[in-house]
């Protein structure tokens, strides 16, 4: 008995996260009812609070579920050459992929930076471990900063482009290109 709840609860939360990225497609999330969500997903308001405080939760853990993902895969890499980050930047592509709808919401103009600042965190965080356990500590913490910003938002802008070109390209293609833009600049184009 206790699968087929587990089963539902999945099943009516999978229902409400998909309607809720439906209208994140075109509007803020501070003009998003719980009444709307409800009516568009046809389930009443008492399932929708059984599960979520309100819209800004809901929004919430969707994001924390994909930050979560991103931390497991950053965490769980060794530390290793610095010169094929290919394999750590494919399954990252892998769930921006899995999350496709959701991560065009963050990053369309009704979107919000709060996600991705969660992001920067974590993924600055993982790299300034990395980098500093295989070069010496930067001398300048500044210089670090500098250069993860540059690769950050460069990885920001494929991503963003990937997903507005409908995700032509697969998550190794795109791991494969990131890679080579971050580690030979501009020459990739040669």
């Amino acid at each position: 008995m206790e699968k087929k709840t587990d089963r539902r609860i999945r099943k009516t939360k999978q229902q409400l996260q998909e309607g809720f990225i439906h209208l994140r497609k075109t509007k803020r999330i501070k003009d998003i009812t719980v009444k709307e969500l409800c009516e568009l997903t046809d389930l009443n308001r008492g399932t929708f609070y059984l599960h979520y405080k309100d819209i800004y939760d809901l929004s919430e853990q969707m994001e924390n579920e994909i930050v979560l993902k991103f931390e497991e895969v950053l965490n769980s890499s060794p530390v290793n050459d610095v010169h094929s980050p290919q394999d750590i930047i494919c399954e990252i592509f892998e769930i921006i992929k899995d999350n496709a709808d959701f991560c065009t919401c963050l990053l369309s103009n009704t979107g919000d930076m709060v996600f991705f600042n969660k992001l920067k965190i974590i993924i600055r965080d993982a790299c300034f471990k990395h980098w500093t356990e295989l070069f010496s500590k930067p001398k300048k913490v500044e210089t670090f900063d500098y250069f993860f910003n540059f690769m950050l938002y460069g990885c920001i802008g494929l991503i963003e482009s990937w997903l507005n070109s409908g995700l032509k390209e697969s998550p190794k293609e795109m791991a494969q290109l990131a890679s080579k833009v971050m580690l030979n600049g501009v020459t990739v184009l040669h």
